[in-house]
C-alpha cells in the first residue's frame, strides 16, 4: 500500500458519513453496536489484564461507542477513523459525556509510521471487512502495539451461515442493519485472519464467537462458535 493509494474504500466512508448523526441513538442502525459493546469491552478488558492506565488505540472508531467505553474503564484512548462525519459526532459526544478520548482522522498505516510501538492495546473491531486490504490493517496494528501488548480484532466469517444471518437476516429480513452494510466477498475466514496475524509478527492466542439469539434478541460470547461473528486476541511477542 502506498501513500498515494490509502487503504480505504470511499464508498464505505460515504456510507457511514451518511449515517453519522444516528451513531449514538441506541435504537438506530447502530443498535447492534450498542448491544454488543458491553461484551466487546469485557472481552478486551479480560484479555488485556485490565485497562486502567493503559494506552489504547481504537482503529476505525467511528462515532466513538467503543472508544468511550474503553476510556470509562480507565484506559487512555486514542480513536482513529477516516470518516469525517463520524469523527465529528464522536467529538460532540465526548464534549457531552465528558469522557476523555483523543480522536484523529488518519489511516492506521500512517499512524504506524508516525508512532510505532506506542500502545499497550490496539483494538480493531468490525472494520476489517470494510477495507480493501485487511492484511495491511493488521500489519499496522502490529507495528503500533508495544512488545508484550495485545491486539484485539473482530470480523465476520465467510460462511453460508454468515451470509444468511448477517446479510439476508440482519439487513433484509429483520432490518437490524442498513441494506448494503456488508459485502459477503469481504468476509474473512479465521484461517485467513490467523495467517495475516502471523505475517505481521503477532501470536494469535484466542478466538471466540459472538452469537445472536433472535428469540431473546440478545448476544453472548461462545467459544468455538466462529461461523458468523468472531473476536480474536493477538499478542506481539
Amino acid at each position: 500500500m502506498s501513500e498515494a493509494s490509502p487503504n480505504v474504500d470511499p464508498a464505505e466512508v460515504r456510507k457511514f458519513d451518511a449515517l453519522a448523526m444516528r451513531w449514538w441513538d441506541p435504537d438506530s442502525e447502530f443498535k447492534t453496536l450498542h448491544d454488543i459493546n458491553p461484551l466487546r469491552l469485557d472481552y478486551i478488558q479480560r484479555g488485556a489484564g485490565g485497562l486502567t492506565g493503559k494506552r489504547v488505540l481504537d482503529v476505525g472508531c467511528g462515532g466513538g461507542i467503543l472508544a468511550e467505553g474503553l476510556a470509562q474503564r480507565g484506559a487512555q484512548v486514542v480513536g482513529i477513523d477516516l470518516g469525517e462525519m463520524p469523527l465529528r459526532i464522536a467529538e460532540l459526544h465526548r464534549l457531552e459525556s465528558g469522557v476523555e478520548v483523543e480522536y484523529r482522522r488518519i489511516a492506521v498505516e500512517a499512524l504506524a509510521a508516525e508512532q510505532p510501538a506506542s500502545f499497550d492495546v490496539v483494538t480493531c473491531m468490525e472494520l476489517l471487512e470494510h477495507v480493501p486490504d485487511p492484511a495491511s490493517v493488521i500489519a499496522a496494528c502490529a507495528r503500533l502495539v508495544r512488545p508484550g501488548g495485545k491486539v484485539f480484532l473482530s470480523t465476520l466469517n465467510r460462511t453460508f451461515k454468515a451470509y444468511l444471518l448477517a446479510i439476508l437476516g440482519a439487513e433484509y429480513l429483520l432490518g437490524m442493519l442498513p441494506r448494503g452494510t456488508h459485502d459477503y466477498a469481504r468476509f474473512i475466514r479465521p484461517a485467513e485472519l490467523a495467517a495475516w496475524a502471523r505475517q505481521a509478527g503477532l501470536l494469535l492466542t484466542a478466538m471466540t464467537g459472538l452469537v445472536y439469539n433472535p428469540l431473546t434478541r440478545t448476544y453472548r460470547l461462545a467459544a468455538g462458535q466462529l461461523d458468523v461473528n468472531y473476536l480474536a486476541t493477538c499478542v506481539r511477542p
